[in-house]
């Protein structure tokens, strides 16, 4: 489908008065949405989106990290009416549950890795990183040792926008909002090989990045730290994939000290990283699993948290009562879309596409964008993938001219990625995607075509500013 005539149904200037006017929007400005007006997103088919203007848009990031089976999907449609005809709600509290949460738990166990037997959910990603705050400090006090309360993270993570997803993550802006944060909670720095690794091969300098950890535990005192959490790559960060040398250091560190290693797979699970886990990837054998996001491919909110042998035998021999959870924890109909994502993902062999096929052919077509004046470096994982744009370029990656920060040139190039009809986002000066998973090589011929016709357009605008160096600009 290639037209939508939203024209019958959706007035534009309507739904954004009234936008502006109601809806407090997340990581917003509401003066300055209200100033411009909010897109108004009113269709989704396959990879596609449709604006009430009738502007057809290829999603490159999946709604939010997401939508893994891409838009329209009949059969999840079904499934959660179904499921809302013969039970709607009810609660996991009072000795009670329900058969989709159940069967979820169940088939979330066979999917993960061996150690992982039981599961509790939540209803989004920060939701559940609020969970393993919570587990890991009474599992540690049910270990006789409640001195280990110091969870270590990572500068620029994401883990939710609650105020212990907040103190987790590492995004200076969201910290210096709302405060205070939860105590207990430090970091160490991102294993990004672009800003910390000049002078170093990508296998040194990954050693090198995970030895910040062993040496943050000597200075907290091994004996304080409860566990390290982070992302398998990063996500909301810009896309920060480690080398392949950091994950098997950050394992023995971890190992070494007895600490608890925590997987933040909220982007990373279901498929992205080309396997069910990312931290299959990373050959790590982490304690607890944060999810969310592409459990149900974005269409019914619904998160939780694999809990590893090690924490789930403590916490049901020796713990009675976990006071914690949610209304919505095991919500039924949330479970049952669940259940029907997974058994789309199985029958099209999505996982395996990624890791031997799509991912692959998403990675070499993203190299080809290297060629680009603006482009300094490019990468990519599973489905995950960034450029940085750069003002010039130099010998090495270490070498290339970035942009002053009040150029924001990645804002700018976002600007011409939806005219050029394509959902890019922008971190800064690098430009990441996270596309649907169901995209065929055509599809991803298409995003990589748009999104070097935005960079032409990138590179017009500084042409016409002056903010490029001589050279360039001839």
């Amino acid at each position: 489908m290639d037209e939508f005539d939203s024209s019958n149904t959706v007035d534009t200037k309507t739904i954004q008065a009234l936008d502006a006017a109601h809806y407090l929007h997340p990581f917003t400005d509401p003066a300055a949405l209200a100033a411009s007006g909010a897109r108004v997103m009113v269709k989704g088919d396959g990879i596609w989106l449709w604006d009430s203007d009738g502007n057809r848009i290829l999603d490159g990031m999946s709604g939010l990290w997401c939508v893994n089976i891409g838009y329209g999907r009949q059969r999840m449609s079904d499934a959660v009416y179904q499921q809302m005809q013969i039970l709607p709600f009810y609660n996991s509290f009072f000795n009670t549950t329900n058969v989709p949460a159940v069967m979820l738990a169940a088939k979330l166990v066979e999917l993960a890795p061996a150690n992982f037997n039981r599961v509790f959910f939540t209803g989004s990603g920060s939701e559940a990183n609020d969970t393993i705050v919570r587990m890991v400090r009474r599992y540690w006090e049910l270990m006789a040792e409640p001195e280990r309360h110091i969870i270590i993270s990572r500068t620029n993570a994401y883990h939710g926008s609650t105020i212990a997803g907040v103190s987790l993550g590492g995004m200076a802006g969201m910290h210096a909002q709302g405060g205070p944060l939860v105590p207990g909670i430090v970091h160490i720095d991102q294993p990004s090989y672009l800003e910390h690794g000049h002078g170093m091969t990508e296998d040194d300098f990954g050693v090198a990045a995970a030895g910040w950890l062993e040496e943050r535990i000597k200075t907290v005192g091994p004996h304080n730290v409860a566990a390290f959490i982070a992302e398998p790559v990063q996500g909301a960060g810009g896309v920060i994939i480690p080398p392949t040398t950091y994950w098997p250091e950050i394992q023995r560190i971890c190992d070494k000290y007895g600490i608890l290693l925590v997987a933040d797979e909220v982007i990373c699970g279901f498929g992205r990283l080309g396997a069910w886990f990312g931290s299959e990837r990373m050959g790590i054998s982490p304690d607890l699993i944060a999810f969310a996001k592409g459990v149900t491919s974005g269409y019914i909110p619904l998160g939780g948290v694999l809990v590893g042998d090690r924490v789930a035998d403590v916490l049901t021999a020796r713990g009675g009562d976990f006071n914690h959870g949610f209304t919505y924890s095991g919500h039924p109909v949330a479970c049952a879309a669940a259940l029907e994502n997974i058994r789309i993902m199985e029958e099209e062999g999505l996982v395996a596409r990624v890791l031997d096929d799509t991912g692959p052919y998403l990675n070499a077509a993203f190299k080809r964008l290297i060629a680009h004046p603006l482009v300094g470096y490019a990468d990519s994982f599973g489905f995950v993938a960034g450029l940085n744009l750069v003002r010039s370029k130099g010998a090495t990656v270490h070498d290339n001219e970035v942009f002053d920060g009040d150029v924001g040139v990645g804002m700018m190039c976002r600007a011409h990625m939806f005219e050029a009809g394509i959902i890019m986002r922008a971190v800064g000066d690098r430009m990441i995607v996270a596309p649907p998973l169901v995209m065929t090589h055509e599809e991803i011929d298409e995003m990589v075509k748009r999104i070097a016709l935005a960079l032409d357009n990138t590179l017009a605008e500084l042409r016409s500013k002056a903010l490029l160096p001589v050279a360039a600009i001839a």
